[in-house]
């Protein structure tokens, strides 16, 4: 197979009616690392909204067990990604997320800016540091793949195109961005959990590495010290690189999925769909008793 055969295939196929597998070709195929960092940045991000940081803070999860957190909020979207939506796994993913997130009091505009930056930070990874930039039909694939998610939480008023989710996106963060101490705490926990990945005494450069990666408004949000200009500009040269190297390889013969990833420790033995994520104890951390009632 030639670097860009898939591109081709991928470009003959219908961005609508294949989303899902449109989807699955460019995250497990053409982009499984791009697609592994995006993705923690984009729900790295919305800790930066108040409210959703400080319930995030409140339920303890990823201060208290960030490992687990991280594990599980992979192992769970990317089943989804590799056995669709319609297969037992499919539906059993997606009935262990809709059953955390209805055991909180979530307002539907938060769930929608969660799902945005699904959408989004992936695109704007990718044209960024990627071997290529995203095709329209990729777009317009992830798009559709993600409104269906959407429609399956539950969500209201989702966006129609990727133009749409994009403007959706900016404006709520310009909006909502802001200072939240326990936000903060979830911020931290977080960086002290990608830094653990390597050997400690890399942990300082690790953490000054990703600050470098991170946009203005979101350093502001969790008041953290900008780095400064050349190390950011060598952090990000360094990333645009790697994706220049990618592009010289022979392209992927086999899927690569989130369950391989090496960043995901909490399960050496194996893991069960229906056994993932949390289950929240009724008024404790934020959880309504009403709500946790209904799930169960």
């Amino acid at each position: 197979m030639k670097r860009y055969e898939r591109l081709g295939q991928i470009r003959r196929m219908d961005p609508e009616q294949d989303a899902s597998e449109i989807y699955r070709l460019t995250a497990a195929y053409e982009f499984p690392w791009d697609f592994t960092r995006a993705l923690e940045l984009a729900l790295y991000r919305t800790y930066a909204v108040p409210s959703i940081g400080r319930l995030l803070a409140e339920t303890a999860e990823l201060t208290d067990r960030p490992q687990k957190r991280y594990d599980d909020t992979a192992l769970l979207l990317d089943t989804i990604v590799e056995h669709g939506f319609d297969a037992d796994e499919g539906r059993t993913a997606m009935r262990r997320i809709n059953q955390m997130h209805r055991s909180y009091d979530i307002s539907n505009e938060d769930m929608r800016y969660v799902l945005c930056t699904f959408v989004v930070m992936p695109r704007r990874w990718i044209d960024a540091y990627g071997w290529r930039r995203l095709s329209r039909h990729e777009i317009v694939a992830s798009t559709v793949h993600h409104r269906t998610l959407g429609r399956h939480m539950g969500i209201k008023d989702i966006p129609e195109t990727y133009e749409e989710f994009e403007a959706c996106l900016d404006a709520y963060e310009e909006a909502h961005f802001g200072w939240d101490e326990g936000a903060r705490r979830v911020s931290d926990s977080t960086l002290d959990l990608m830094a653990s990945w390597y050997p400690r005494p890399l942990a300082p450069l690790l953490r000054t590495s990703t600050l470098a990666l991170l946009d203005e408004p979101l350093l502001r949000a969790f008041r953290y010290e900008p780095p400064g200009a050349a190390t950011r500009a060598l952090v990000r040269r360094a990333v645009h690189a790697r994706g220049r190297l990618v592009r010289l390889l022979p392209p992927r013969r086999a899927p690569h999925f989130a369950r391989q990833n090496w960043e995901i420790k909490g399960y050496p033995d194996g893991y069960r769909v229906d056994e993932l994520g949390t289950r929240p104890t009724p008024g404790v951390g934020g959880c309504p008793v009403s709500a946790a009632a209904r799930v169960e």
